[in-house]
């Protein structure tokens, strides 16, 4: 399959999906051992816990801890997450196409055990309540 251009977005691309589990140590066993993937930033201790896990391509799983036991497995995802080039544009479009804010665009650094990583993120609430963030690099 040939990849399409986005010509109204240009730059965009899939950053990582997030998910709460219930047992963080076993959800980072799971997505290591049986996936694959490295852990490439890790924060936080207990239920404060979190990790990017490489999906490879540039893509991540994000993995918090501290979830709720559920039998409905879409409780699980949190967000999807948009890498765009600038945030505040990005939050601007999805407002002016009728989208919700959930969180305004702001600077954050995510201080990792293996560097710390300084971004810039926004949420809003999609056309079906889906929550979607925008991250940019800073």
């Amino acid at each position: 399959m040939t990849p399409m251009t986005n010509n109204v977005a240009p730059g965009t691309s899939f950053h990582h999906i997030a998910i709460k589990c219930t047992d963080f140590d076993k959800s980072q066993k799971f997505y290591t051992e049986a996936l694959g993937m490295n852990s490439v930033l890790n924060w936080g201790e207990g239920d404060e816990r979190g990790c990017m896990m490489d999906i490879g391509g540039g893509s991540y799983v994000e993995i918090f801890a501290g979830g709720e036991k559920t039998d409905a497995p879409e409780n699980s995802v949190i967000h999807f997450c948009l890498l765009v080039e600038d945030c505040d544009l990005y939050y601007k479009r999805a407002l002016d196409a009728g989208c919700k804010s959930k969180d305004e665009p702001f600077d954050l650094v995510i201080n990792a055990k293996e560097k710390d990583l300084p971004i810039r993120i926004a949420f809003v609430y999609g056309p079906d309540n889906e929550v979607i963030e925008f991250f940019q690099y800073r």
